[in-house]
């Protein structure tokens, strides 16, 4: 069950819940990989709830000009 952040919350910032499962689960892959946090402090340890943190705070968005290849 997600409790933090908030579904409402992180709605506010994605237009749907599959464009926020998509960029979650992309963000989390990259976390997974190495790439460098976005925040300095996190209160999930499993890189999803980081990627979904750092959505919340806005430092992670759909760039309009990617296209889906796959």
């Amino acid at each position: 069950m997600l409790l933090y952040p908030s579904v409402d919350k992180l709605l506010e910032r994605v237009d749907s819940r599959y464009s926020l499962i998509m960029l979650a689960s992309k963000r989390a892959h990259e976390l997974d990989a190495g790439a460098k946090p976005l925040l300095d402090s996190y209160e999930s340890p499993k890189t999803i709830g980081r990627a979904l943190e750092e959505i919340a705070a806005g430092k992670v968005i759909i760039d309009p000009d990617e296209e889906d290849h796959d």
